[in-house]
């Protein structure tokens, strides 16, 4: 469950459906009516699919006109829309201790199994539970067997050994607001970002800046002093070491312009590339540390060539420059020498995208706000696949729906069409992989589609024959164009299911099934680790945001910086394509 812990002043239509959800959610740990419960279930789904400004009526006070919001319910949302907070949820919130919320985060536990646990033996934690697990008083509840008690406590210990660890998006967004302010102070000239952000990867540790400038410790002073600082760590002359509030570290290291290509090489990393990276430099007679490439013996000095940037250090070596992103001594230094690195893919590259939901399902918004938003982001067309109907508890569409909407989408591109927009909607359907590989929709309604994302939503724990049995079986339909989000991940929450990704892979080339890229920071699914494979394997993958609303197609610069990690270049990434292309692609 996703929690709400600051309301914003102008609550959006996400708010107002995510306090109804939470309320029911705190209502069922209650044991109150179900009929109340629902009530507020199907509130939270009449908000998010209502067709119009849910937030505008609920200010004037006007929803009492639409279906299935009775006046309590109405009132309630008039007082958030307003105020931006609703006193029964405050009220209902303060009944709980903060820390229960944290047991939602817990794979394998929903709201019945934590309103037994919380009344029967007070868990209200992540540490009351795994007490209540190691020493087995457990037991004493309903469902808590012995496998269900393994799961639990395999999960806690995943949650606490990612506890250190932050989704992409938050690190980028707070990566570029700190560089901002860097950027501001008059003492500074260059602001570099390093470190594992630099590197693309999936998730990261802490944040590493470099600064050049001639008054280190008046910027250290400065940053230190900064208004996002929660906690100064370490506070020198030349490096100073903070967490913002989320906990997420950030070290702050100002060097001379000299220092820079060393320092930017260095604290990029990886630890692996940079091993490499010295024992070349020492094969040369030279030492190479942070800040500085010196010969090892004074006595006959090695001959060192002017160094300016981190290109410089790689020519200096005879090879091309590699980009931050391959650096993890997995092949690069080979293929630069040999001058055989790819061209990597860029963010303008991309003319549209599939794999995104509306309204229909669990989207947030209508086919025409989700065209309107990706057109404003310069894309040529978009692809919709909302859920089909195994997805029950994201609203997924039956045939009957996703009919209407493939008719409402040829109406938008037929208007489209007669007022000169060059822009198409495509219509697709992330189809469930039922547990037996087959799909929940017949070959005869995917028929109908421009295209089909096939995607595994539940029975994770089958074992990795089973599952890549499964993931195959649905790879060799004919009507699949694409497999979704391939291990099912949740980034720092739930582990992959076990799969055999090179029979995968393999699968995908026989048949030339597209290979999603999963541009959601919680997923970016398939794994960057198993892409050059892929590519060479000459399997095409689509960057897909997964867009939920307006904001989520935005996370298609995600998957772009995970794609070159995984040294994909502009011709292996489908929708790089243009709109006659990929029509051309699709109606093979």
């Amino acid at each position: 469950m996703e929690t709400i812990h600051n309301m914003p002043d102008s609550p959006d239509r996400d708010t107002l459906a995510d306090t109804l959800e939470e309320i029911a959610t705190l209502l069922d740990l209650k044991g109150e009516n179900p009929f109340k419960i629902r009530a507020y279930r199907n509130g939270a789904e009449i908000v998010r699919s209502f067709d119009g400004d849910i937030v505008t009526e609920a200010k004037e006070n006007r929803l009492g006109e639409i279906k299935g919001i009775g006046k309590a319910l109405q009132e309630k949302l008039h007082e958030l829309a307003t105020t931006g907070e609703m006193t029964f949820h405050k009220e209902l919130r303060a009944e709980f201790p903060p820390t229960i919320f944290e047991l939602f985060e817990i794979q394998g536990i929903g709201p019945k199994k934590i309103q037994a646990l919380y009344q029967k033996l007070n868990v209200d934690s992540i540490a009351s539970l795994k007490e209540v697990c190691v020493n087995g008083k457990v037991s004493e509840l309903s469902g808590f067997g012995k496998k269900t008690v393994e799961n639990i406590l395999e999960n806690i210990a995943f949650r606490e050994s990612n506890a250190d660890r932050f989704h992409r998006h938050i690190a980028t967004h707070a990566a570029e607001m700190i560089a901002d302010f860097l950027k501001s102070l008059a003492e500074t000239s260059n602001v570099e970002v390093a470190g594992s952000l630099r590197r693309g990867k999936e998730t990261v540790g802490d944040l590493d800046f470099l600064v050049t400038t001639k008054s280190p410790e008046a910027v250290c002073d400065q940053f230190a002093a900064a208004p996002f600082v929660s906690r100064v760590i370490a506070h020198g002359k030349t490096k100073v070491s903070i967490n913002l509030d989320n906990g997420l570290q950030c070290d702050l290291r100002a060097i001379s312009a000299t220092e820079l290509p060393f320092a930017l090489s260095y604290f990029t990393g990886s630890k692996e590339h940079n091993v490499e990276l010295r024992s070349r430099m020492r094969k040369k007679g030279l030492s190479l540390n942070e800040y500085a490439l010196t010969p090892i013996d004074s006595d006959s000095p090695a001959e060192i060539s002017d160094i300016t940037t981190e290109a410089d250090l790689y020519r200096f070596l005879g090879m091309d420059y590699i980009p931050p992103e391959l650096r993890e001594n997995r092949g690069e230094f080979e293929a630069a020498e040999e001058g055989a690195l790819p061209r990597l893919i860029e963010l303008t590259d991309l003319r549209g995208t599939f794999h995104n939901h509306t309204r229909a399902s669990d989207g947030a918004h209508t086919l025409e706000e989700m065209a309107d938003a990706a057109m404003d982001l310069g894309l040529q067309y978009l692809g919709i696949a909302d859920h089909s109907k195994a997805s029950f508890q994201a609203n997924g569409l039956d045939g009957s729906r996703l009919r209407q909407q493939i008719d409402q989408i040829a109406e938008l591109n037929a208007h489209y069409e007669s007022i000169g927009i060059d822009f198409r909607l495509l219509a697709g359907s992330e189809v469930d992989i039922l547990r037996d590989g087959s799909l929940d929709f017949p070959d005869e309604l995917l028929s109908e589609l421009d295209y089909c994302v096939a995607s595994v939503h539940n029975a994770f724990t089958l074992s990795e024959k089973d599952q890549t049995e499964r993931v195959i079986a649905a790879i060799r339909n004919p009507h699949v164009t694409m497999l979704g989000h391939s291990t099912g991940r949740l980034l720092l929450k739930r582990e992959p299911y076990a799969l055999d990704h090179d029979a995968v892979i393999n699968a995908a080339a026989e048949t030339g099934t597209v290979i999603e890229l999963n541009a959601n920071p919680w997923r970016l699914d398939m794994d960057w680790r198993h892409w050059k494979k892929a590519r060479d394997k000459g399997v095409l993958c689509a960057i897909n945001p997964d867009a939920h609303n307006v904001k989520g197609l935005k996370m298609l610069r995600f998957g772009v910086e995970v794609a070159r990690k995984g040294w994909l270049r502009k011709q292996d990434v489908l929708n790089t394509r243009n709109l006659s292309e990929i029509q051309k692609f699709l109606a093979k």
